[in-house]
C-alpha cells in the first residue's frame, strides 16, 4: 500500500465518522468514581431525577435510564421545564412533550401556559387547550385574552364578554371574571358580584353591589348599606363580619369608622384592634402596623395584637427581632422592648435588627456593632455589616470583605473582593477574579486560585482552573482531575457526568516494505 493510499483511508475514516461522534464525549461515574459508561452528546441537561435530555447538533432526545436516546424531542432547544411538561423550541415556535415522551403540542406556538394536566397554547390571538385526561386539543377560537387561574379554571375574554369554556355553562357570559391568589374566581353579572369555585359553580350568588379580593380566600364587599367581610368556601361562602358602619380598604389596610371616627383596625375576617383615640394607621410590612393615637402615642400592631405597646416620644417603630424593635425619636434610632420602654436610647442614624444579640448601627456613613444591652462592641469603621449567623458576620471596609466574630474582631487580615455564605455554613470568597472556600470558622479550606468553584456537598467541590474543570475535596486532594470542560452531578441517581472534547480514533494503514528476492538467492 503506498503512502497516498494510506492518507486517503485516514481522510475517509475521519470524514465518515457519524455526526454523533463529532459531538462531546461524556464519561459517567458513580459517586465512588467508578466509570459506568461513555456517551457522545454535545450537552446533557438533568431536568429532574427522571428527566434527562441529550443534545447532538440541533437534535434533542429524551434519554432512557441507561442514558440512551429514547424519544426525539424534534426541537432544537429546551425552552422550559414545568413538571411534567417539557416545552421545546424549534424554528417555527414552541411545543410540548410530556416527560414520559408523548408529544402533545406541535412546535408552532408563541406561548404555552401549563397547569398539571392542561396546556393553554396561543399563536397571535388564537388559543388552543390540551387536556391530558381526554388526550385531545380543543380550539378555543380568536380571543382577546385567555388564562389559567391558579386553581386550573380557564377564563377567556372576547371584547367585554368573559366566559369559562370548561364550566358547566361554557356559553354563559359575564361582565367580569377575575382571578387572584385565592381559590375562587370573582365574577360580575348585571345583578352584581359573586364567587365561583373551581368546578365553575357559584358559591356566592351574584347579588353583592361591590366586591374585591383582599388576601387568600377573603373578600371585602358592600351590599344594602352593609359592609361585608366574606370568606370563600367550596360549598357556600360565609359572611364573617358585617357592619353598618363605614369600613375602608385602601393601601392594603382595612379600617372601620364609627360616627366618623377611626375605631377599629380590621383583618380579613373581623376585628384585629378595637381602641378609642386612634387617628392614623400605617402599614409597614406584612401584618405590621404603626398605630397613632390622639395623645401622640404610637404602637406596633401585629397579627396577634400589640408587638410594642403604644408609647410616647417615638415617631416610628419597626419590625424587630430577639425582643427588641428599632424605633425612631427626633430623627435618631434606638431600640424599644415590647412594653414600649427604651432599652437603647435613640442616638444612631440607622440600625439593623439584632442577630445573635448583636446589631449594626450607623453614624454618618459607617457602621459599627452594639450588644443587646447597648454596649459598644465595634467602632463605626465599616461600610457594611451583615447579620450574624453561627457567630460570624460579613463586613466590608475599603472595598474589601472580612469576617467578624461576636467580639468585633477580624478573622481574615487580608480582605476579599467578595464573601457570601453557602447554605451549609461555609463561605465562598473571591479575590482578583478567582474563587476559594472558607469553613464555618473562617479558615481557608481551598485557596482563592480557581476561576470557578461550587461546593456540591462535604468533600466534593467542583473547581475550574485554566478553563478545565475537576473535583477536589476540602483538603485539596484530587477526586477527578482538572481535565474536563464541565462536570454535572446527579446526586439523586448517584451519577457524575464529565464532559470533554471527543477525539475520534483514526486508523492508519502502514505499508510494510516489500520483500524482494536478492540476487543469487
Amino acid at each position: 500500500m503506498n503512502k497516498k493510499f494510506t492518507l486517503l483511508v485516514s481522510f475517509l475514516l475521519t470524514f465518515l465518522i457519524p455526526k454523533a461522534a463529532q459531538a462531546q464525549s461524556w464519561e459517567v461515574y458513580d459517586t465512588k468514581i467508578q466509570l459506568q459508561s461513555r456517551l457522545i452528546y454535545d450537552d446533557i441537561a438533568l431536568l429532574s431525577e427522571a428527566v434527562r435530555i441529550g443534545k447532538v447538533g440541533n437534535s434533542l432526545s429524551l434519554l432512557s435510564r441507561d442514558l440512551r436516546p429514547a424519544v426525539s424531542l424534534v426541537g432544537t432547544e429546551i425552552y422550559q421545564y414545568l413538571e411534567p411538561w417539557i416545552l421545546v423550541k424549534g424554528p417555527n415556535g414552541i411545543g410540548a412533550f410530556h416527560e414520559y415522551g408523548q408529544q402533545v403540542l406541535p412546535l408552532e406556538y408563541e406561548k404555552i401556559d401549563t397547569y398539571f394536566n392542561m396546556l393553554l397554547a396561543s399563536k397571535g390571538n388564537e388559543y388552543w387547550l390540551f387536556q391530558r385526561g381526554f388526550n385531545k386539543t380543543t380550539y378555543l377560537g380568536e380571543l382577546d385574552e385567555a388564562k389559567i387561574t391558579n386553581t386550573g379554571v380557564i377564563i377567556v375574554r372576547k371584547g367585554n364578554a368573559y366566559s369559562m369554556p370548561l364550566s358547566p355553562n361554557p356559553d354563559k357570559t359575564f361582565e367580569l371574571l377575575s382571578d387572584n391568589d385565592g381559590e375562587f374566581v370573582l365574577a360580575k353579572e348585571a345583578s352584581g358580584y359573586g364567587l365561583i369555585n373551581r368546578e365553575g359553580n357559584y358559591v356566592l350568588d351574584p347579588i353583592i353591589e361591590t366586591l374585591q379580593h383582599t388576601h387568600g380566600n377573603f373578600y371585602y364587599g358592600y351590599n344594602q348599606d352593609q359592609y361585608l367581610l366574606i370568606e370563600g368556601n367550596d360549598i357556600k361562602s360565609n359572611i364573617r363580619y358585617n357592619s353598618f358602619h363605614k369600613i375602608t380598604f385602601e393601601n392594603d389596610i382595612m379600617l372601620e369608622y364609627i360616627h366618623g371616627k377611626l375605631r377599629r383596625v380590621m383583618e380579613d375576617d373581623g376585628i384585629l384592634l378595637d381602641d378609642v383615640g386612634m387617628t392614623e394607621v400605617n402599614k409597614i410590612g406584612k401584618d405590621l402596623y404603626n398605630v397613632h393615637f390622639r395623645d401622640n402615642r404610637i404602637g406596633l400592631l401585629g397579627k396577634k395584637g400589640w408587638l410594642v405597646q403604644p408609647m410616647l416620644e417615638v415617631e416610628e417603630i419597626s419590625s424587630g427581632s430577639e425582643g427588641l424593635y428599632p424605633a425612631m425619636s427626633q430623627g435618631s434610632f434606638g431600640f424599644v422592648n415590647a412594653s414600649g420602654i427604651w432599652v437603647i436610647s435613640p442616638q444612631y442614624a440607622e440600625t439593623t435588627l439584632f442577630s445573635e444579640q448583636l446589631a449594626a448601627y450607623r453614624t454618618n456613613q459607617n457602621w459599627g456593632l452594639i450588644s443587646s444591652t447597648g454596649e459598644l462592641v465595634s467602632d463605626a469603621n465599616w461600610e457594611v455589616i451583615k447579620p450574624f449567623e453561627k457567630g460570624l458576620a460579613i463586613a466590608k471596609a475599603d472595598g474589601k470583605y472580612f469576617l467578624l466574630n461576636t467580639y468585633g474582631a477580624i478573622l481574615n487580615t487580608e480582605g476579599f473582593d467578595d464573601i457570601y455564605r453557602t447554605t451549609d455554613g461555609y463561605f465562598m470568597v473571591g479575590k482578583s477574579g478567582k474563587s476559594g472556600l472558607l469553613d464555618g470558622e473562617g479558615k481557608v479550606v481551598i485557596p482563592a486560585e480557581f476561576e470557578r468553584l461550587r461546593r456540591e456537598r462535604k468533600n466534593f467541590v467542583i473547581v475550574q482552573k485554566d478553563g478545565l474543570t475537576g473535583v477536589i475535596n476540602e483538603a485539596g486532594e484530587v477526586i477527578l482531575p482538572l481535565a474536563y470542560e464541565d462536570i454535572i452531578v446527579d446526586w439523586a441517581n448517584e451519577q457524575i457526568f464529565t464532559k470533554s472534547k471527543y477525539v475520534p480514533t483514526v486508523i492508519q494503514l502502514i505499508e510494510e516494505p516489500s520483500k524482494k528476492n536478492k540476487k543469487g538467492a
